[in-house]
């Protein structure tokens, strides 16, 4: 007999970094977090168009292409595997929207008193551009 597990869903984060090295965090509607803005992959969505609708929802900021793909993350109690890449915004301004209670341009000091752990990392990550990309596993909130 052979159990059926639960398939990993697949999400992608855009970290927007401005001319002054600060990244934009949005904070959720659902559960308040800091995060950077992302979501889920779309059945029959390319990453690529995945990362640039879901930014462009989330901040109302439409990133130019290709972004920089900065670390893959696997979130081990939630089942999901994260892509996050660094963006830079082509067009637009950040705006509020359902999903984003509030935007704020941060520093790094600043992301990692915002954020949890495991989306802090992503954003710090981001900003570092290291090569090759970070991966790396998490509970959630800490990284395992």
């Amino acid at each position: 007999m052979r159990t059926v597990e639960r398939p990993h869903s697949v999400s992608v984060a855009g970290v927007i970094v401005n001319d002054a090295g600060r990244a934009l965090l949005i904070q959720r509607r659902d559960n308040g977090q800091w995060e950077p803005p992302g979501g889920v992959v779309e059945p029959g969505e390319t990453l690529p168009d995945a990362l640039q609708r879901e930014v462009l929802e989330e901040t109302g900021i439409k990133i130019s292409l290709p972004a920089t793909l900065t670390g893959v993350y696997k979130n081990m109690t939630g089942l999901i595997v994260s892509m996050v890449f660094r963006c830079e915004a082509a067009d637009g301004s950040p705006t509020t929207g359902e999903e984003t209670y509030a935007l704020r341009w941060v520093t790094r000091d600043e992301v990692t008193q915002l954020a949890d752990e495991a989306y802090a990392v992503r954003v710090l990550d981001a900003l570092d551009g290291t090569s090759p990309p970070a991966v790396r596993a998490h509970d959630g909130v800490r990284l395992v």
